[in-house]
């Protein structure tokens, strides 16, 4: 499911023996007047990558995504432009690779209280189902991973995610029937990485782009309107709903 495989497990384990120190050292501290404990390294922030493989009755949609604590890139090509979205501390950035232009947005305050080192921010389809009500429908083997299945059905039509039997709860597959429309959107997750080696700068905006820059207030005047030459997704990282 991850790369958090046993050989990792191992390496950690003898990187933790590595830092305790031989019995002398650690009674020679002990007596060292004044001595206080060396202060211990800040806990690495998790990241995660998934690829996600939408399925619709206009065709095929392929995108990727990281995440390093509440720090976001996800990348998808629409109509043969690559549009890449970041979440990055107050600004939510989107922005067409192919042609280099864009928009920076300031995030609301309630999207803002909601990041943590430890949430991913992408990949939480379970949080949405059941905020809006849903139940746990069964279980059953998909594709060989035993899965969880939620439901939620109503006005709008019926959600449905399927997530790993784990504490993870990893989003394996989702379902979404709009009946207004009668079409359903199915999407899979494929390839959930954990612990990639990912700098902070794959997080920052690439550069020479022309980006608009909107404050959220400004861009919630125009919601209702286009913004920018991209389509603005993954809203709930930039309002917070």
């Amino acid at each position: 499911m991850t790369r958090a495989t046993a050989g990792l497990g191992l390496a950690a384990l003898l990187w933790a023996a590595a830092q305790v120190p031989p019995p002398a050292a650690a009674e020679e501290a002990k007596r060292a007047p004044g001595a206080k404990p060396a202060p211990s390294a800040p806990a690495a922030e998790p990241s995660w990558f998934a690829l996600a493989l939408a399925h619709s009755e206009i065709g095929i949609n392929v995108a990727y995504f990281w995440s390093k604590g509440p720090k976001l890139r996800a990348e998808t090509v629409i109509a043969g432009r690559k549009i890449v979205t970041l979440v990055n501390g107050s600004t939510y950035y989107a922005y067409d690779a192919t042609g280099r232009d864009g928009v920076a947005i300031g995030r609301s305050k309630a999207a803002i209280a909601k990041d943590a080192p430890n949430r991913r921010p992408f990949g939480r389809e379970l949080d949405v189902v059941l905020a809006q009500g849903g139940e746990k429908v069964g279980e059953e083997d998909l594709g060989g991973r035993a899965v969880e299945r939620y439901r939620i059905t109503d006005d709008a039509g019926r959600r449905e995610v399927w997530v790993t039997k784990d504490p993870l709860r990893l989003p394996v597959r989702i379902e979404i029937f709009a009946r207004p429309t009668g079409k359903t959107i199915s999407t899979d997750f494929l390839s959930w990485t954990a612990e990639l080696p990912i700098d902070d700068g794959f997080f920052e905006p690439d550069p020479g782009l022309r980006l608009e820059r909107l404050s959220f207030d400004e861009y919630a005047a125009r919601e209702f309107t286009p913004v920018g030459p991209v389509p603005i997704l993954y809203l709930d990282l930039l309002t917070g709903r």
